[in-house]
């Protein structure tokens, strides 16, 4: 029999090791292939309703697309003109969730300007539809959290941002959606879950399924850090593996009932000084739209929409992307920016629901839950701001074959491990910081990124004075974030902690080159490395950092992909280096 532990927020080695064991020792109610945003709300869902549950993930939570998104949490606004309105009612209402219950130490309102270049017409028909954004964003029995549209006159744009070319546009409207580092946010439900119950491992691969008949009993697993393989047993297993679900599918050795496309996105990260704006911007593009968004000291501008038939687990951006971002910000900012402005670069794979349309911006983001054999449902398709929904048709669906009644989905009033309590906390950040003899700056970002499990890492400082010192080349982040993230949030590799626990990889003007050695040895003191070890992370990060900067200054895909691909990937535990993904 396993090893039973009391509930803790911890998700640290040996939380994962008990999970491992426990995951092989007795039959699930629900197992769940995947770890990003999808998978990891599907897992917290099921465990709150009082199910056993297990998750697995080939690679690092969010590893995937849901590292990589916009950093939204939003509507939609150009779904309004697509008449899709019952998805834009619904991504609101998940936005006010976000904001004011599930998660205010993550998702934080961000104001929007939509400018407008025709007069009168553009704002009459541009102002109706922000009334019914505003409209639907009331919805839901609650307050949206957010303040309503405004309409800006071509002065108060230029006020507002004064980078802007003066003849850039006659006038604007400002309206709030709000952001998240996307990677944090899964990471965080990944933990939550496991503190409600769900045993939960990441780095762990689904090489198979197990049938008796037609039915799907269970999976075959692989832990890529150890090289054991085992079988999990789970009454419904749930495929929430985003891009890889036509992969995930083909392992069952059915056609799928419907198609998952992969279409790319780019974003840049520019320094915030390079252009003045109180405001984050949405400009329209002959394709779809492109968003400014302010980014702490940074600001993120993206995204390409593109089709993407190369390697999922690594999509390369190419020096076609970037110069297309770059273009078309350019048309309305007075001093444009160079590539010798851009800090970071990121690419990610939006999973879209194919057959609609040969255009990638023409699918759909409505998502899709089927039973497509007996025991395991898939889900697909969707978007970062309504995961919880999804996940909750995804379990109801694998409940309706559960003998017994099972209860009905609660997250809506489930609050992210951090979340409760924390409106206090930043209320007494001065006091905190006055404390513990740190800028208040400081303990704002602390808050910002962990709640008020903030407590946590600062009883980390306290035992060891050191680890309030910034990373090298990386000053927002200090070296306490490091030794949490391999203590309490599951990271194993120096590229879980440079790439996704903090967004140092696309942030730094170095890409993490600097901070590397310092934080693979901080990593190495938590969790057990040799020199040998440390040396390793270190150097394959830094390939990392090589193939991904030289595969952005190639002209196409097959040619970053194929650049991309020469670093190699993740090192395991015995020294041996892995693709690893579900």
């Amino acid at each position: 029999m396993p090893k039973t532990v009391t509930r803790s927020s911890k998700l640290g080695r040996a939380e994962r090791a008990l999970a491992i064991e426990s995951l092989k020792a007795k039959e699930l109610d629900i197992l769940v292939v995947g770890g990003g945003i999808v998978g990891t709300g599907s897992a917290l869902d099921a465990v709150t309703r009082g199910l056993s549950v297990g998750m697995v993930e080939a690679r690092d939570w969010a590893s995937g697309t849901s590292s990589r998104s916009s950093k939204l949490i939003h509507g939609g606004i150009r779904y309004l003109e697509q008449l899709d309105f019952r998805l834009v009612r619904e991504a609101l209402i998940e936005r006010g969730l976000l904001l004011q219950r599930i998660a205010p130490h993550l998702v934080k309102p961000v104001r929007f300007l939509y400018p407008l270049t025709v007069p009168v017409v553009e704002r009459v028909y541009i102002g109706a539809g922000m009334t019914l954004y505003d409209a639907f964003s009331w919805s839901g029995g609650r307050p949206p959290g957010v303040p309503h549209h405004r309409h800006l006159t071509r002065n108060q744009v230029l006020r507002a941002i004064p980078s802007l070319k003066h003849d850039a546009f006659v006038g604007g409207l400002t309206y709030w959606d709000a952001q998240v580092d996307d990677a944090r946010y899964v990471a965080s439900v990944a933990r939550t879950a496991s503190f409600y119950g769900a045993q939960v491992a990441s780095r762990v691969r689904v090489e198979g399924f197990l049938k008796v008949g037609e039915r799907v009993v269970g999976v075959k697993a692989h832990d890529l850090e150890t090289g054991e393989r085992f079988e999990i047993r789970a009454k419904q297993v749930v495929n929430a593996t985003g891009v890889w679900t036509d992969d995930t599918q083909s392992m069952v050795g059915e056609r799928g009932q419907f198609k998952v496309r992969a279409s790319k996105g780019v974003h840049l990260v520019v320094p915030r000084d390079r252009f003045q704006s109180k405001l984050g911007l949405l400009l329209r593009t002959e394709k779809s739209v492109l968003f400014v968004v302010p980014w702490g000291r940074h600001w993120l501008i993206g995204t390409t929409d593109t089709d993407w038939y190369l390697d999922k687990a690594h999509p390369a951006a190419t020096a076609a992307d970037i110069d297309y971002i770059l273009e078309h910000v350019n048309t309305v900012l007075a001093v444009p920016l160079t590539r010798d402005d851009v800090e970071g670069v990121y690419a990610g794979l939006r999973p879209l629901l194919a057959g609609e349309s040969d255009e990638t911006s023409k699918l759909s983001r409505e998502h899709i839950v089927a039973h497509s054999v007996p025991g395991l449902v898939v889900v697909a398709g969707g978007k970062f701001t309504t995961y919880r929904v999804m996940a909750k048709d995804a379990i109801d669906e694998a409940v309706a074959a559960l003998d017994g009644k099972v209860s009905a989905s609660i997250t809506h009033d489930i609050a992210l491990l951090g979340a409760e309590g924390y409106h206090a906390a930043w209320n007494r950040r001065a006091k905190i910081a006055r404390k513990f003899g740190v800028h208040r700056v400081r303990i704002e970002h602390l808050l910002n990124r962990y709640g008020v499990l903030t407590d946590e890492l600062l009883d980390l400082i306290r035992s060891r004075p050191e680890l309030v010192e910034p990373l090298p080349g990386a000053d927002d982040y200090i070296k306490a974030e490091v030794v949490y993230a391999a203590s309490h949030e599951g990271a194993l590799h120096l590229d879980d902690v440079l790439a996704r626990r903090t967004r140092i990889s696309i942030e730094a003007w170095d890409r993490g080159v600097s901070a590397a050695p310092v934080a693979a040895r901080l990593m190495g003191e938590t969790l057990g490395w040799d020199e040998a070890r440390i040396d390793l992370e270190t150097a394959t990060y830094l390939q990392r950092v090589e193939a991904e900067r030289a595969s952005q200054l190639e002209p196409n895909d097959e040619s970053a992909d194929r650049i991309r691909l020469e670093a190699p990937d993740i090192v395991t535990t015995s020294g041996s280096t892995h693709p690893g993904r579900n």
